[in-house]
């Protein structure tokens, strides 16, 4: 499969189309799931797919290392190529994976002024991103000046801005000690058999939240058409 079409027929086309366009760019986004269900996988998924179409994107690994999260992007970038046939594969590995920023820090000295360096820093080399993600980031111990802080970047960039935050179970409902408030999409993992699904929890202003058509393989890890 040639890149373009690749890009065409992602099941990020799909989620998309489900969420109304997708997070948009200045605007932040949380992933909720049980721990081991897949958030790493769908972030380094959605991440994927931004780099693939040309944009610069920044991925923040809380208490984890560079090492480890690059090797995400490795193995998710094979699997992927293995799985759509992927034309010149060597080519578009190192356009796409040029783009992509990592950086790690331990949780604890984690905050918005970090953040900010990080992306003057990205911005003094002309790789201003157009995703990030803060990946370990405690969101429900959050204070509402850190959301505020971290929004306010989404919107300054502009860049699409992703969180994620584990779940105590399995169950797709928004632990209530984290506010929606602030957060334009809120998507919760929902494991199966065969899959494991979307769910929307929301959607923008929209009340019709709920099962996207799009699931990631639990074999594969990669995101698919449910």
């Amino acid at each position: 499969m040639l890149r373009g079409f690749l890009n065409a027929r992602s099941p990020l086309r799909i989620l998309e189309r489900g969420l109304h366009g997708g997070l948009g760019r200045g605007n932040l986004g949380l992933v909720l799931a049980g721990h081991g269900v897949g958030k790493t996988p769908f972030l380094v998924g959605v991440a994927l797919d931004g780099l693939l179409r040309g944009d610069q994107v920044l991925h923040v690994a809380l208490d984890s290392s560079v090492a480890h999260t690059r090797a995400h992007y490795d193995t998710l970038f094979d699997d992927l190529a293995q799985a759509t046939r992927l034309e010149d594969e060597a080519v578009v590995r190192g356009e796409a994976l040029r783009l992509l920023s990592i950086r790690a820090w331990p949780r604890a000295r984690f905050g918005v002024e970090k953040l900010r360096e990080a992306l003057r820093v990205a911005e003094e080399t002309g790789a201003r991103p157009g995703l990030l993600i803060v990946e370990g980031f405690e969101v429900a111990a959050a204070s509402g000046a850190e959301l505020d802080g971290l929004a306010a970047l989404a919107q300054e960039l502009p860049a699409e801005l992703w969180l994620s935050a584990a779940l105590p179970g399995e169950q797709a409902a928004l632990p209530e000690d984290i506010a929606p408030g602030r957060f334009a999409v809120i998507l919760a993992l929902e494991p199966g058999h065969s899959a494991v699904a979307l769910r929307a929890l929301k959607d923008h202003d929209s009340p019709g939240a709920g099962k996207l058509r799009v699931s990631l393989d639990p074999r594969t890890l990669l995101l698919k058409r449910s």
